[in-house]
């Protein structure tokens, strides 16, 4: 099994874990094709991928393609005679490079499959209030994230756990799914299964689609647990957004970490509730958000007490946009 040749896929630190674990159980990785280097930073200076730097510091040979229809790349691909190909965290492969490998080409994915198909499944379950997820291998097919089941394996949500702490867990269960799946198939000891077999009658898949800044912005109105998840959910990127005013100035600025509370009151939701010291709340649909870790736009993180000695929030009030 040493002897399988892989080519393997991903951008991400998300994918990392995975690479690094074919590596360290001795597999044969022929080479790693990852995103183009990306202008970033106020300087605009070229970054590389994580997946990059990682197969560098391994000695790894790197395909970059920009175009992964390019005749010159799958001639490339096709001449390195893979057994497989793995997929982690990178773009939609048209069927012409999926359907290279003898044996397939395999996809990890952080939800529970069929649930959470789309762009962003970990910051989707815990905006949703989810206690379960996990990890999912399936075979790539022409669709996104519908291929035919190969092994799943769930751990449970935290209640004060945020996207990022879900994003390392998984990361980790991930890589290991990758080894179990590899050994598996190669071993003759897994059937592929439809997706449709992991859900009840009548169920329909929850989805996870691209978060864009508009989805991010807090609707007081709702229920502090509510609003507890979705801020947890979008900690620490994109960011769970609100907007403070004076009637002259306006700012933007992101909750990172709350404590929802549960109490009945009178005030209008947004309404902002502070010693000027030491606490912040803001009043929900159905009680209060304690914050606890905040980011003002041209400022940086930091905790309540930090944030009020230099912000007189008295004089504000929380807008809509």
């Amino acid at each position: 099994m040493k002897d399988l040749r892989i080519v393997f896929m991903g951008t991400p630190e998300f994918a990392v874990s995975s690479l690094g674990a074919l590596l360290m159980n001795g597999f044969n990785v022929v080479s790693v094709v990852t995103t183009p280097d990306k202008p970033a930073g106020r300087g605009r200076k070229l970054t590389e991928s994580a997946v990059k730097v990682f197969a560098g510091n391994s000695c790894l040979p790197v395909l970059q393609p920009e175009n992964l229809k390019d005749p010159a790349f799958i001639r490339t691909l096709s001449d390195m005679n893979a057994d497989i190909f793995i997929v982690v965290a990178f773009r939609m492969l048209p069927e012409v490079v999926w359907r290279i490998p003898r044996a397939g080409t395999i996809n990890l994915h952080a939800s529970l499959l069929p649930h959470y198909r789309g762009a962003a499944p970990i910051n989707h379950a815990i905006i949703n209030g989810e206690s379960f997820t996990g990890v999912t291998t399936f075979f790539i097919d022409d669709k996104i994230d519908t291929g035919q089941i190969l092994l799943r394996e769930g751990i449970p949500i935290y209640p004060f756990e945020n996207a990022g702490d879900l994003h390392d867990r998984l990361m980790k269960a991930g890589a290991r799914l990758v080894i179990r799946t590899l050994k598996a198939i190669f071993e003759d000891h897994i059937s592929p299964m439809p997706q449709s077999a992991f859900l009840k009658p009548g169920e329909i898949p929850k989805t996870a689609p691209k978060l864009f800044p508009e989805d991010c912005i807090i609707d007081w109105d709702n229920e502090s647990y509510k609003i507890h998840n979705f801020i947890r959910g979008l900690a620490p990127y994109p960011g769970a957004r609100s907007f403070l005013t004076n009637g002259i100035k306006k700012y933007s600025f992101k909750i990172y970490e709350s404590r929802p509370e549960t109490k009945p009151h009178r005030l209008s939701p947004g309404s902002v509730i502070s010693d000027g010291k030491n606490y912040l709340k803001i009043a929900t649909g159905n009680g209060f958000m304690n914050i606890i870790t905040l980011h003002l736009e041209g400022r940086e993180k930091m905790s309540v007490a930090e944030f009020l000695r230099g912000f007189n929030i008295n004089d504000f009030t929380i807008s809509a946009r």
